[in-house]
């Protein structure tokens, strides 16, 4: 079973979503919070496997909570809750530990979805959301003109890179198995190896690096 808590201040929202999350058999909200003070205090007194997390809230947003509670429980992930017009905040997020993304407006299946996704240890980001993070890590890098690629790139197979510059597209482990004609679990044994090499500390973190570094892969 997984275990989620919803932060939102949204009232409407935060029952609706648990109780729609609450018919799947897989997924117990075990508690819910109205900002992020909230959340990071019921982190403390709650078994979570999971945060749903909205980023725009009073008292204490999303970007702040989710730093907090990554930096006090590594083991829980967070997914936020964005939309369109929260780009502001998707870098901290990510940089602070976030797993990944799901639109508001998404159905309860698609959001059960990106929180067995998280669970399971990969990224979740959807297409379209997908898409302008990396435009906009893109617009970050070369704003800060960097000239030459991360030295730690030297220690990758040309396979590993491969796979990097799959990342670095949205492409989740499924599509990139199909890309290179590998399995899955192939896929999932090399990003293993590459997170070792690069002494990064998860997949998302993996793919905010082959994003800045697009252009060595």
């Amino acid at each position: 079973m997984i275990r989620v808590m919803i932060v939102d201040d949204q009232d409407i929202l935060r029952d609706g979503l648990a109780l729609l999350l609450g018919n799947e058999e897989d997924i117990e909200v075990v508690c819910t919070a109205s900002n992020g003070e909230e959340g990071v205090n019921r982190c403390k007194n709650h078994s979570v496997d999971v945060v749903l997390m909205d980023i725009r809230m009073p008292v204490m947003n999303g970007v702040e909570a989710t730093k907090s509670i990554k930096a006090c429980h590594k083991d829980i992930k967070v997914l936020i809750l964005t939309t369109f017009n929260d780009d502001e905040y998707i870098f901290n997020s990510l940089k602070y530990g976030a797993s990944g993304y799901v639109l508001k407006d998404s159905s309860p299946k698609e959001i059960a979805c990106a929180i067995r996704t998280v669970h399971n240890g990969q990224a979740f980001f959807q297409a379209n959301v997908a898409t302008k993070v990396v435009e906009q890590f893109l617009e970050l890098a070369e704003g800060k003109k960097i000239d030459k690629p991360d030295s730690r790139i030297g220690s990758l197979t040309e396979r590993e890179k491969g796979i990097c510059k799959l990342l670095s597209e949205g492409k989740n482990n499924k599509e990139i198995a199909e890309a290179l004609f590998i399995t899955e679990g192939t896929v999932k044994n090399h990003i293993t190896n590459i997170l070792v090499k690069l002494d990064l500390r998860d997949r998302t973190q993996l793919a905010i690096f082959a994003v800045r570094n697009i252009n060595s892969f």
